[in-house]
């Protein structure tokens, strides 16, 4: 798990906390903070849940590729 992914999911965790308090305390300026953190939060984790991927093809490409000799084009 990378950084970006933990990231995310830290900023989706806090802005529940943030919705729920929002609505205990009936403010709704605080509940839509909340809502608004937990989307950045899952794009967030989006963004590095590709990132890891994109990683992982790369690598996978390399492995495949690695006695490929570019010098006789």
């Amino acid at each position: 798990m990378n950084r970006d992914r933990l990231e995310g999911k830290w900023k989706q965790f806090s802005g529940r906390l943030r919705e729920r308090w929002g609505r205990l305390t009936n403010d709704p300026l605080s509940t839509v903070a909340g809502k608004c953190d937990q989307v950045t939060g899952r794009i967030q984790e989006s963004h590095g849940i590709y990132k890891e991927e994109g990683t992982h093809r790369l690598r996978e490409f390399l492995q495949r590729n690695r006695n490929w000799d570019s010098s006789g084009r």
